[in-house]
């Protein structure tokens, strides 16, 4: 079972990130791709139409996690165990994030 989640620039779409069997995915959204305008989100994510794939959570999403005692306490309010990374970032970067990026969870 996959899990998708919409990744945000300044609140214009950016593209998408995906958890399947063990992997993570991220692509660029097509019209985000071809405006000359939007930046990469990330140097380590350049801007174009290949997938991106890892067997971890890639590091640039890594670092929109809290570390920490912020880490502990929200992982004990919403019921998460802290070592899975990727439904942390689902719970807690959809608003207010460091920098212009947000990740929201999308329906299956």
């Amino acid at each position: 079972m996959s899990r998708r989640a919409a990744v945000y620039n300044n609140e214009t779409l950016a593209g998408y990130l995906e958890k399947e069997s063990g992997a993570y995915l991220f692509t660029y959204d097509e019209s985000y791709v071809n405006d000359s305008k939007q930046p990469a989100i990330s140097l380590t994510l350049p801007k174009n139409q290949i997938e991106y794939k890892s067997d971890k959570l890639f590091p640039f999403f890594f670092g929109l996690l809290s570390e920490g005692a912020n880490k502990q306490v929200q992982s004990k309010l919403l019921r998460i165990d802290e070592s899975d990374h990727f439904t942390l970032l689902l719970k807690t970067a959809h608003s207010d994030t460091i920098g212009s990026v947000t990740v929201k969870e999308m329906e299956s």
